[in-house]
């Protein structure tokens, strides 16, 4: 059996050369191959071009190869969770191509794959799909993604053999299994080393044909940030807030495989009970995502797309994010549980771009809204100004076009029947004048 190189950091990041296109794993701040981004930011290279889900947390290699001017082009779905990624698009000292966070997964598969590209539903009438070229596949608009591949891909495993054969732990595959197989030079740090035959063939994730050079890197607490520990404390969340957490809890049903987005609809996983029968999924990698350990952080539990600890239920399983968005596009995810910004009388999502803050984070939203088999979108009923967010026709960047199933806000229930936008219910205190007064969309009223 062939035997990997055994290189350090340092000597990995010799490889890198200027005008690189080079990938980077991990999710937040766990399965970040940090010990070869931080070597990198030590070197002379200069206008990379780096593809990841974002360019890291400010702490990570990511963010000082950034600081220090090497990244020229970022290619990724999420750069918002770093102000240093904000800022620098904004002064233009960074090129940003946004792509959705499933699109990207696919994409790089795609490249390592030897595919040239694929057409997505996800995007289809948006702004992120530019100037893409559309295909109506059964009479739906489908957007075509071109494969990404890169001169070198940094990833991070727990173990690696000396053949080069890696295994991921938990939620850390994300992206590096994808992001293994798209590059001409692949380099892996891993926590530990061992002899050709330690692993079972059974458990190995990405095999040592894709590997060039292994880096031995133990990981700190340091360098998982607020990923590190549970901190405890209950969350003050106001009564309105709980109402409609606990409304779209009453939608779900045993055995439906659920998503839930930030904001409110991460309240509803406080009101999930193991007996409740239902299945959470999480886009960077697990379905039977169960609560938050007592304590303890990522190096001893599976992270979630919140970047928080969590634990696993029995029966749960852990894969990429390729993976995990093949679940969601090919509508194995029965529910999805939004936050949104407006919804319009056509049940069109606007959710993932704020006024007057940069477009720098649409993360895995477009692909939950057109693959779940049913969304429901939670919001407060106005903006903070008093102004309509349910509205006749969306006026901010579109996430997707008819797709809103049910509609819950601090004052109402929403549905949408036979194509109508249909008042259902009020939320506990409100009134049918109040919520008149504060619509500006059309609607029919069916209240029980």
């Amino acid at each position: 059996m062939k035997q990997i190189p055994i290189i350090s950091a340092a000597a990995a990041a010799a490889l890198v050369k200027d005008g690189d296109v080079i990938m980077g794993g991990g999710f937040g701040m766990t399965g970040n191959p940090v010990h070869l981004l931080h070597a990198l930011a030590e070197t002379g290279a200069r206008n990379l071009t780096f593809i990841g889900n974002n360019v890291g947390e400010p702490g990570l290699g990511g963010g000082r190869l950034l600081r220090n001017g090497q990244i020229k082009r970022a290619i990724g779905s999420f750069f918002t969770s770093n102000p240093e990624a904000v800022q620098a698009a904004q002064r233009g000292a960074l090129e940003v191509q946004l792509i959705p966070q499933g699109s990207l997964a696919e994409a790089i598969r795609a490249g390592g794959a030897g595919i040239g590209g694929f057409y997505t539903p996800t995007a289809a009438g948006t702004t992120i799909a530019g100037d893409a070229e559309i295909k109506l596949i059964d009479g739906k608009p489908f957007v075509f993604v071109p494969a990404l591949r890169a001169n070198v891909a940094f990833v991070r495993a727990w173990i690696a053999d000396a053949a080069g054969n890696l295994v991921y732990r938990m939620t850390e595959q994300n992206f590096n299994r994808a992001m293994a197989t798209a590059a001409d030079l692949v380099i892996a740090e891993a926590e530990q080393i061992v002899p050709v035959g330690e692993l079972d063939p059974n458990q190995i994730h990405t095999p040592g044909c894709y590997v060039d050079y292994l880096v031995q890197a133990q990981v700190t607490l340091a360098d998982l940030g607020s990923s590190a520990s549970v901190k405890g404390g209950a969350r003050k969340v106001s009564e309105a807030r709980m109402n409609m957490a606990r409304r779209a809890f009453a939608e779900l049903r045993r055995g439906d495989v659920v998503n839930l987005g930030i904001g409110i609809p991460t309240l509803v996983a406080d009101l999930i009970r193991p007996e409740d029968g239902i299945i959470m999924h999480t886009e960077n990698g697990m379905l039977g995502v169960g609560p938050a350990p007592e304590e303890g952080g990522a190096l001893e539990y599976p992270v979630n797309a919140g970047k928080i600890p969590v634990t696993a239920l029995p029966g749960s399983s852990y894969f990429d994010s390729a993976d995990s968005f093949a679940m969601i596009r090919g509508g194995h995810i029965d529910v999805a549980i939004m936050g949104g910004l407006e919804v319009d009388e056509q049940a069109n999502l606007a959710n993932w771009a704020v006024p007057g803050q940069p477009l720098l984070g649409v993360g895995g939203a477009m692909d939950l809204a057109v693959g779940a088999k049913r969304l429901i979108i939670t919001m407060q009923h106005t903006n903070p100004d008093g102004s309509a967010k349910l509205v006749p026709s969306c006026t901010l960047p579109l996430t997707a076009s008819g797709v809103v199933d049910l509609l819950i806000t601090d004052l109402a229930v929403y549905r949408f029947e036979d194509g109508q936008l249909t008042l259902r219910e009020l939320m506990p205190g409100a009134t049918l004048e109040e919520v008149r007064a504060k619509t500006s969309a059309r609607f029919v009223e069916k209240l029980a």
